[in-house]
């Protein structure tokens, strides 16, 4: 059994471990850092409930080896926000009935926001298309592709009214 030190940036941490050469990014993140977020749901890439986002782009964690992650930058849903602070995807969620069971919602929070990152103002069409990924048994779509309209709109606000208050202040400097 190979064993490779794999050294990663996962939710803003450094960390550098031993992991098994075969063993998934999944493995790596569930058994070894104890994040619980992304789920084995297939095992084979199919159903999107262990996406995470890996240097920006969503992959499925189970189809990457670990020693695939050596360098990367890992962001899990463990790392968007808290419960007391939640990221605008994760409130939207919760506030759009989105989140069903919950079992797939990580998947689908991380596959929106590689969207999001890339197009904050998306149509239906192009976030049906990012998620496209994703499966989920307990819901329609409906309320997730409203709460990730949600989320993109109130990001866009956030945005804006930062905006604003940084030209306020350069006025004021000025």
């Amino acid at each position: 059994m190979s064993t490779h030190t794999v050294a990663m940036t996962v939710n803003g941490q450094a960390v550098a471990l031993k992991v098994v050469g075969h063993h998934t990014l999944l493995q790596v993140l569930r058994d070894q850092l104890g994040l619980k977020g992304a789920k084995d749901g297939c095992g084979e890439g199919d159903c999107g409930a262990c996406t995470v986002l890996m240097d920006g782009a969503p992959v499925n964690a189970c189809l990457v080896l670990a020693p695939q992650s050596d360098g990367a930058e890992i962001v899990t849903i463990e790392g968007l926000g808290t419960p007391e602070a939640m990221h605008p995807l994760q409130a939207a969620f919760v506030e759009e009935g989105g989140t069903q069971c919950g079992y797939c919602t990580p998947g689908i929070i991380i596959s929106a926001l590689a969207l999001l990152n890339e197009n904050p103002s998306p149509t239906e069409e192009e976030i049906r298309w990012a998620l496209a990924g994703n499966l989920c048994r307990c819901t329609g779509y409906t309320k997730v592709i409203a709460a990730v309209q949600r989320a993109a709109a109130e990001m866009a606000n956030k945005t804006e009214k930062e905006t604003s208050e940084v030209c306020q202040t350069s006025e004021v400097l000025h």
